[in-house]
């Protein structure tokens, strides 16, 4: 017998997505605006955490418990280690239910990451 239940997620209408950041085609980059999305690209730029990342964005519903998501061939405490470095750099969101933590994609995130690097803007 399974304790889960099915959780419906809120769903950001289009206008909602604010992008971190213009469009890399808009002008230079402030400082900040290039710290933060550094900061973003960095925490991807490990496979385990592309792989994690990966998993939790096409995981069914949006999100995954990290016992869904802990089979990338490393540690536990190092899958640890990866999410919480993918929840720094603003990624990620989390949430404890009970024992389990629970992560999904920030809202926007991918959006705003895309929107950036998109050379039609």
């Amino acid at each position: 017998m399974s304790n889960s239940e099915v959780v419906e997620l809120p769903v950001l209408p289009d206008g909602d997505v604010v992008p971190c950041c213009p469009p890399i085609t808009a002008g230079e980059l402030s400082r900040r605006d290039a710290e933060k999305m550094a900061a973003m690209f960095k925490a991807l730029s490990d496979p385990v955490r592309l792989r994690l990342f990966s998993k939790i964005a096409s995981h069914p519903g949006g999100e995954a418990c990290v016992c869904d998501v802990a089979d990338v061939g490393v540690s536990q405490p190092t899958v640890s280690h990866h999410l919480k470095k993918l929840r720094e750099a603003g990624l990620l969101t989390s949430e404890r239910r009970g024992t389990w933590v629970y992560y999904q994609v920030a809202p926007s995130v991918v959006a705003a990451m895309a929107a950036m690097l998109d050379l039609r803007g």
